[in-house]
């Protein structure tokens, strides 16, 4: 029996129960999931207030604890430093990266009367929102896609936007109203992609998991947080990335670092090999803190 810790959100558990009967596969063993409650679940205060990895430590402590065997994680909820004893084992195939708006009447983004209210969770999002020049009032929520949704069905809110992969995950994808094109709504790095972590001196496990890992999803991966850590942003700060190995086998790296009033925005792209993804990163980071990010972010190179 391989036991596998979950957060207990509906989206969590989507999420566990597809890498564990993955798993099952691949090792030929049973896998139950073990429900765990993390900070971020217990607290109603806004996610920046929250901090890195609230939703993170319980599920890592559990782990070095030996209460279970691995841990699945939204990979952007993830703080960029590794955590000692621990191994991303590994990275399933990415889901949908991008953002998706569910509106009221079905409007697009683009088609939102000034002033609508437009719920999301992200300084990210929020960010760029506002630097559309739309005139939308974004509205920080909290909460599981369900309550995300019902105040838009609920009258409370015109419209919300949330990660398009959840939704898919949740089988709820035929309600989104629209999927918002990157040069609108770059993605939070990382986003779309699950983190399977287990104890680094678990060998037998690490090769069960191997079967899992999707090369392309890790390089691109590798990019997107390497460019995060170099800017020292935490995953709730307005940074924006995403990155895909195109058809001849070149890496495309876009990011953006926004100020939280959408008022100043710098947005570069850097192509690179697959093999040097990190340093594509990095190297991204260093051209947007050069083209003035940097003041954003309060980082000094």
């Amino acid at each position: 029996m391989i036991r596998l810790g979950t957060r207990a959100s509906a989206l969590a558990l989507a999420q566990s129960r597809t890498v564990a009967a993955a798993l099952s596969v691949a090792s030929g063993q049973e896998v139950d999931l073990v429900e765990i409650s993390t900070a971020g679940d217990r607290s109603s205060a806004p996610i920046p207030q929250l901090g890195v990895g609230v939703f993170v430590s319980a599920l890592r402590e559990a782990l070095l604890d030996k209460q279970i065997d691995l841990a699945v994680h939204s990979y952007k909820d993830l703080p960029t430093a590794p955590a000692d004893g621990l191994l991303i084992a590994a990275t399933p195939q990415r889901e949908d990266p991008r953002d998706a708006l569910v509106a009221r009447d079905g409007m697009p983004l683009t088609g939102l009367p000034s002033g609508a209210r437009v719920g999301t969770g992200s300084l990210r999002r929020i960010a760029q929102l506002r630097a559309l020049g739309l005139g939308l009032e974004p509205v920080p929520i909290r909460g599981n896609v369900d309550t995300r949704l019902r105040k838009v069905a609920d009258g409370v809110l015109d419209a919300v936007v949330l990660a398009r992969a959840g939704l898919v995950r949740l089988g709820r994808a035929d309600e989104l109203t629209e999927v918002l094109d990157p040069l609108l709504m770059l993605p939070a790095p990382a986003q779309g992609v699950l983190a399977v972590e287990c104890r680094a001196d678990d060998p037998d496990l690490i090769e069960a998991l191997a079967p899992l890992d999707h090369r392309a999803t890790r390089v691109a991966v590798d990019a997107e947080r390497a460019l995060l850590a170099t800017l020292e942003a935490g995953c709730s700060a307005p940074v924006a990335a995403l990155a895909e190995v195109t058809d001849d086998g070149e890496l495309y790296l876009r990011g953006a670092v926004l100020s939280p009033d959408g008022a100043a925005a710098f947005r570069l792209s850097r192509t690179g090999t697959p093999a040097d993804a990190s340093t594509v990163g990095r190297l991204l980071a260093v051209d947007l803190l050069d083209a003035g990010a940097e003041e954003i972010l309060g980082v000094r190179q």
